[in-house]
Parts: structure tokens; sequence; C-alpha cells
């Protein structure tokens, strides 16, 4: 099948209605999934559709539907793996969706009077352009974000673990981070390994949920507790915070906040002669591409980032739409990775210690 004489062009909707032998409106129904529509009708409608390659403009959709089929995203890092992991989950549902997506960028961040109105300017800007936001809150000046967006506003919030679930009128997702800080932890300790030191990073909320699940698992083993190393989110942080672990000879096996303080404490305990795993073990968090690349490989906790930005565009979508009730606060579960980077203390069987 061809569309005779459109070939310096896409094909329009009038173009598959024509193929298809039915009327544009019956098209446009098809699009929109309205029920009134025959299944055979509908099959030879997709099918025509898929044949010509149309696609339909979401900028046109929105005229006609009166709705403005557009968010932002509001997130004051997008070079993070985490937080562009998420967007690129975001990105992808909507697209699929034939929602137009934006992204505003929180420049500042400290936590001054100037970075209160700079975040309310953003998010007053954000609503003013968009359907609906949603706000990556995994730091500082997401949180404030979070709490500055005008009830009118369709909202949805990516955020740390909260301390006791949200009540309603919270649309949040989160990953279940103490949960797996536990885990991780318990594996250092069924490995044979006395105690785990860690490696945090920055909590958006104070509670460091990720924190309290190694907390967790100490004291349920009944572990001795070491101070833990406050990080950053970069291999430079976990480089200063390995040199300083890499001097106690005491210290076998180290969870980190994340991928990237990982890596930079697998070179500190390098250059201080140390080996992984034979005489540290070393976690990292969220499975970043490099993590399974590392000598050793890391073993991490892995967590699907994209995964958790499509569940925040669905949430939205839910919310904008007013469809039938969804699930208000949708959790993905992590999992820990097993590598090489982890064993036994001294490389003996953890059934003899």
């Amino acid at each position: 099948m061809s569309v005779t004489g459109h070939t310096s062009r896409p094909p329009s909707i009038r173009d598959v209605a024509t193929a298809a032998g039915v009327s544009y409106q019956t098209v446009s129904r098809v699009i929109n999934d309205h029920p009134s529509v025959r299944p055979s009708t509908r099959e030879r409608v997709l099918a025509t559709i898929a044949e010509l390659g149309f696609r339909r403009s979401a900028a046109a959709h929105a005229l006609a539907s009166g709705r403005t089929r557009a968010l932002t995203v509001l997130s004051a890092n997008t070079t993070l793996y985490g937080y562009a992991a998420i967007l690129q989950g975001i990105e992808e549902a909507a697209r699929a969706a034939s929602f137009a997506v934006g992204i505003s960028v929180l420049e500042v961040s400290d936590g001054t009077d100037g970075a209160d109105d700079a975040v309310r300017r953003a998010v007053e800007t954000a609503a003013d352009a968009a359907g609906g936001l949603i706000v990556i809150a995994y730091d500082p000046g997401g949180v404030r974000a979070l709490t500055a967006v005008p009830a009118r506003v369709p909202m949805v919030g990516v955020v740390e673990t909260p301390a006791e679930p949200p009540g309603p009128g919270s649309p949040w997702v989160w990953t279940d981070d103490r949960a797996a800080a536990r885990d991780a932890t318990r594996h250092l300790l069924d490995l044979g390994h006395r105690t785990v030191h860690y490696v945090s990073i920055p909590s958006s909320t104070h509670t460091g949920q990720r924190t309290a699940g190694w907390r967790d698992a100490l004291r349920a083993a009944g572990a001795p507790e070491p101070a833990p190393l406050a990080g950053s989110w970069d291999p430079a942080s976990g480089h200063a915070a390995g040199r300083r672990l890499a001097r106690d000879p005491d210290v076998t096996a180290i969870l980190c906040g994340n991928d990237d303080l990982a890596l930079g404490v697998l070179r500190a305990l390098h250059e201080a002669g140390r080996a992984v795993p034979g005489e540290v073990s070393v976690v990292g968090f969220d499975d970043a591409p490099h993590s399974a690349y590392t000598t050793p490989s890391l073993t991490t906790v892995r967590l699907d980032f994209a995964g958790l930005g499509r569940a925040a565009f669905a949430l939205l979508h839910s919310v904008i739409e007013q469809d039938a009730p969804v699930d208000p606060h949708p959790v993905s579960t992590p999992e820990l990775v097993v590598r090489e980077s982890a064993g036994p203390p001294g490389g003996r069987d953890p059934a003899l210690r």
C-alpha cells in the first residue's frame, strides 16, 4: 500500500483514512482507543497506520482535545546516573503516550532565601508551561520544589524512601533503599565479616534510609556499628573515604552509597596495596553501567531507575486523565547483584567462621 503524491511529507490522518477506506473520524477514534469502533475496522486501521508509518502530532492532538499533553521534569541534576536514567524512563513512557517532555534544571540548592526564591520561580514557570510536573527530589533543591508546587497542578514526586508511608495527596514513587541496604549489609555479614563500614551519599530528607538499612542489619546481627563516613556523589569523595578506611587493618568490608563512591574506594584500596576481595570486600549501590567492568567487577544493588521514571509518568498520566484508581505509591524493588568485589574475609569459607 502506498500514498500516491505524498512522498515529500509524512502521511496524515486523512491519508490513513483514504488507504483504509474509512472516515478520518474513525481513524481518530482508533488512535484515541474509543470503544465505538468494530474490531475488524480497528484492526484494518491499525494495520494501515503501521504500513504507512503514520505518527500522530502531539501538538495537533492537544489542540483537538483541549488538553495540554506536556509535562516538565524539575531536577537539580541531569548527569548523575540515577537522575539520568529516571529522565530516560520518563521520556520513553511520555513519548509512547504522545506527551512532550521539558526539563527544568534547579540551579540553586544551598538552602538560602535566594535559593528558595529561585526554586519557586522555576516551579511557577514550569507549572505555567506544562500540563503536569514530575519532581526528582533526591536533594534539598528537589525537596523544596516538591513542596512549592501549587495544589492545582498535577504533580508526581520521585523521592527517597520515606521513613513512613506518605498519606493521601502524596503521589510519590521510590525504591525501597532501606531494605536494599539491609540485604547488602547482611550479604557481607553472611560472608563472615565481623562488621561492615559504610560510606554514605547525601540525604535529601536527613533520614538516610540507606544508612538506616545498613544499621538495621548490623543491629540484627549484633555486629559493631562503625561511624558512617559522609561522602558526596562522586569517585573523588569515595577515594578520600577509601584512603581513611584503607589505613585501618580491621576494615574488611565496605558498603558504599553509590557505585561512583565504590569506584573511588576501589582505587584507594589498590593504592594502599589492600587486595579486593582478598583483604577487603566492597559493595556498591545503583548498578551503574560501569560497575560490571571494574577490576574486580563490583557487587552492587541494582535499582531500576528507568522503571522508576516510567512509573512516575504512569502515575502522573493517571492523575491528569483522572483514570481508574492507580496505586499512588508504586515501589521499585532493588536486587543485589553478586559479582567479584565481595568475598569472605581473608578468602576463607564463611561456613568455617
